[in-house]
């Protein structure tokens, strides 16, 4: 990543706040749905060594055993915790976040909401108080026996940053099911740090509800394997990788923020457009029952969503919304070209961001090269994707 720091010790950083322990090193399941290669010790060797990003954000360290597998690494590695919060761990540094489900007596369907916190102790803190509220701790995302607000009150008491996730996700998400119409149904609206946009929302479909033009904007991968590491990120400015300069950044203080969001094209997120619920056909918003196959309930999309909750035709002025497609979604681009990639250009940051066609080329040809480049200018053809299912990059 090209962090040189301008006249004001300033440089730029990627990162991804939203990134899953799948098992820890004994073995023991932690997000079920987490591939077994998502351990801690691999996620910062796959952000470094082959994503190129420079922040990550481990949800999960709520976990007791996930503590006590960093502060082990930490003692072995000799990382040691920034004085501005967060953990050097050699070229990255960790976060230590949690994702929480909260469903209250005000809530209308769960909601995923993502708790960081600056250093190992407080969220050691913060974890004992979890605990007596959830009835697993040795799992991810787990519903918390408490209000949404009293959630809000304990991570700034520790403080933390309180953030909804995938906000508009059509299950367990703040506005996908989770209130009818707004936020201060269930929350402080003084105690939201930011919104994490999700997969298949960008910048300008989240401005239509005008509640949350006041909050910046995250773009996470939501990884649940290694693979999925940096789907989505943002590069931040600071003036170094921790945890209070990156504090900074969201509320934009002092020069720090957030330079760009980089996400996919919503079309490519799983829930982007309106599908039948049992065949995946697409379905308009208003219509009693599947042309395909005559059933009766949908899922409903993201897009649709928001036109239902929109307040607003245009929001604030923020950072770039850069429509980035992953490696593992441009067609015809295997295992075998993207190690010859990283082989050449160390991590995909560098092939997404810095690389010439013609090295490109030269490396893998230049059908993939061509894809490569139009993918940065946002020129793919994207067919939508919809009810759980990714949408797809066609080549034509």
């Amino acid at each position: 990543m090209p962090n040189k720091k301008n006249e004001r010790g300033l440089g730029c950083y990627y990162a991804d706040l939203h990134i899953h322990i799948g098992r820890t090193a004994s073995g023991r399941p932690v997000k079920i749905t987490g591939a077994r290669t998502l351990t801690l010790e691999n996620i910062l060797h796959e952000a470094a060594e082959v994503k190129g990003i420079d922040l990550v954000g481990v949800i999960d360290s709520h976990v007791p055993e996930v503590l006590d597998e960093l502060e082990r690494a930490m003692e072995k590695h000799g990382w040691r915790e920034h004085e501005g919060g967060g953990v050097s761990a050699g070229k990255v540094t960790l976060l230590l976040d949690s994702e929480i489900e909260v469903y209250d007596d005000h809530c209308h369907g769960p909601i995923h909401v993502l708790v960081f916190l600056p250093t190992v102790q407080t969220m050691r803190t913060f974890s004992g108080w979890l605990g007596k509220r959830v009835k697993n701790m040795s799992l991810s995302s787990q519903r918390i026996y408490a209000s949404g607000r009293e959630l809000q009150a304990a991570a700034k008491e520790q403080g933390g940053w309180f953030i909804p996730a995938h906000a508009f996700t059509p299950f367990k998400s703040l506005y996908g099911k989770g209130v009818k119409h707004s936020l201060t149904e269930v929350f402080d609206p003084d105690w939201i740090d930011a919104i994490e946009l999700g997969l298949s929302a960008d910048t300008a479909m989240a401005d239509q509800i005008a509640e949350l033009h006041r909050y910046p904007y995250l773009t996470n991968s939501d990884a649940h394997s290694l693979r999925k590491i940096a789907r989505e990120y943002e590069e931040v400015r600071l003036a170094a990788p921790t945890f209070a300069e990156l504090e900074k950044a969201l509320r934009g203080e002092d020069g720090r923020a957030i330079v760009a969001n980089y996400g996919l094209n919503p079309k490519l997120g799983k829930y982007h457009q309106t599908v039948c619920e049992r065949c995946l056909a697409p379905v308009a918003p208003d219509v009693d029952r599947c042309a395909a196959c005559g059933h009766h309930r949908f899922v409903k999309g993201v897009f649709d969503r928001l036109a239902e909750l929109k307040t607003a035709e245009r929001g604030p002025k923020r950072p770039p919304y850069i429509y980035q497609v992953p490696l593992e979604f441009i067609p015809g681009l295997g295992s075998k070209a993207y190690e010859k990639l990283l082989a050449r250009f160390g991590t995909e940051m560098s092939v997404l961001h810095e690389a010439a066609e013609e090295e490109i080329a030269e490396t893998v040809g230049e059908k993939l090269a061509q894809l490569i480049v139009l993918a940065r200018s946002g020129a793919l053809h994207i067919e939508a994707g919809g009810g759980g299912r990714y949408g797809k990059v066609r080549e034509g």
